[in-house]
């Protein structure tokens, strides 16, 4: 959902808004990669891991061999029930693509979906909590399609047509009609025209973002929906919005109890432009107050397409790493994506917040880059850049100066923060990194550097 601050998706890890324009023009094409059409007929079709590509037998120099170890694979292939799907059908040298290869590598990995991580025994916990509130009553889904139509990302939920999240700047598109879903309510509609009334959907969702400690352009959320019969509230003598809102908050501050404990909650009322009224909860946890999860009554309009005109539902929306770094103590977001066994190893099935223990921290390299910019310049386009070069090994991208001179150009200065978890990296290998870095952001941005 939006935040009525942000005006971001509900609990995008500790997001931050940037108001900015479409830095691309959408245009007007309407070629679609060869199975998107069986994809937006079958959009909840259950979907499986990367294939890697094959191990090769080159030989490597000291700085390629640690560019292997750190680089993520590139799969060929992917399979959603028995479709094929190639990388080029979803990274394509098309005007309307902008998915990169290092995205298209976290298609299939589903965090949510291993037991012994972080993501999953938080998943897990929440599962537990609605079965046995709800007497299993509550369908789930976690592994739906996250390639998604622009109309059932956008349009089905209500998100107006001008607004900035519909840009290229912030969402990964496939094709001018398809993206990487931006949240998992992109399935809610389709649910409900399918007959469900409870469910809880659990996925990886796609955003172009900043790159620091809390922000990676892959993530996970859950969404919740309940549905009501006229016949539930008509017997409470209250209108269907207030009984729908009443059983909504005590749903959900059972919720907040079962992950956090006894902890002071409270409400703020919100904005999103898929629920009326509107709620954030809040709870007071280790002396300040932290924002857990966006909610409210579903839009009738939503309802009304789905063929429930009669009917009230509320739907709530959370971020798996937003709690799951406070629960078990993680600094750091791209360390949901470790496979060191430092990591990996602290965490067992069933065992919510247990606190990680941080093992030996690498230090960091800071790297300036000054350039003036251009009026299409956009940060989210640096740091997938910065990405596509440095992979996760880039630990932050942070503007530490601006300035506009005399003629009106603008100057942008940027700190770049590499770093590895897991190992120290070589002055030769930050080096290379950052003179790819300044050659495609003077190359891909058109900015003049400086």
């Amino acid at each position: 959902m939006l935040n009525r601050k942000s005006e971001e998706y509900y609990q995008r890890p500790f997001s931050r808004v940037k108001s900015v324009a479409m830095a691309v023009p959408l245009a007007q094409t309407t070629l679609l990669f060869r199975t998107s059409l069986l994809l937006s007929k079958n959009a909840l079709r259950s979907f499986t891991s990367c294939i890697p590509p094959s191990s090769s037998s080159s030989s490597y120099s000291s700085s390629e061999l640690h560019r292997k170890q750190w680089r993520q694979p590139v799969a060929s292939v992917l399979e959603f029930g028995g479709v094929k799907i190639g990388r080029e059908d979803v990274v394509r040298d098309d005007p309307t693509n902008n998915v990169p290869d290092s995205i298209f590598s976290r298609l299939g990995m589903q965090l949510h979906r291993r037991d012994q991580h972080p993501i999953g025994i938080l998943k897990n916990a929440i599962y537990e909590y609605f079965d046995t509130s709800y007497s299993n009553t509550f369908d789930k889904f976690d592994n739906l399609c996250p390639i998604v139509s622009v109309k059932q990302n956008f349009d089905d939920v209500l998100v107006p047509a001008d607004h900035v999240s519909r840009s290229y700047n912030d969402t990964y598109y496939i094709d001018s009609q398809t993206v990487l879903r931006c949240h998992t309510s992109a399935h809610q509609a389709e649910l409900l025209r399918k007959g469900h009334t409870h469910f809880l959907v659990t996925g990886d969702v796609y955003r172009r973002d900043s790159i620091d400690s809390t922000h990676y352009p892959v993530f996970h959320q859950m969404e919740g929906v309940r549905v009501f019969q006229p016949d539930e509230w008509e017997a409470s003598g209250i209108d269907a919005t207030s009984y729908a809102a009443e059983d909504l908050k005590k749903c959900l501050e059972g919720l907040a109890r079962h992950l956090f404990g006894a902890v002071e909650m409270r409400w703020i009322d919100a904005y999103f432009p898929f629920t009326n009224p509107s709620f954030e909860l809040e709870i007071y946890f280790k002396e300040k107050w932290l924002e857990v999860l966006g909610c409210g009554v579903m839009e009738q309009e939503i309802l009304k397409r789905a063929d429930r005109v009669n009917n009230v539902a509320w739907a709530f929306g959370l971020g798996l790493e937003r709690l799951a770094m406070v629960l078990f103590d993680i600094p750091d977001i791209r360390l949901f994506w470790s496979n060191d066994e430092r990591f990996t190893s602290q965490f067992s099935k069933g065992q919510l917040g247990i606190k990680f223990k941080p093992f030996s921290k690498y230090p960091p390299c800071y790297k300036d880059m000054s350039f003036w910019i251009n009026e299409s310049f956009t940060e989210n386009n640096l740091c997938e850049i910065v990405r596509g070069v440095a992979g996760d090994l880039a630990e932050e991208v942070l503007l530490i100066d601006n300035f506009t001179n005399k003629k009106g150009m603008t100057s942008h200065c940027y700190r770049i923060a590499y770093r590895s978890m897991e190992r120290s990296l070589t002055d030769e290998e930050i080096n290379e990194l950052q003179w790819n870095v300044r050659d495609q952001v003077q190359s891909k941005l058109k900015v003049v550097l400086r």
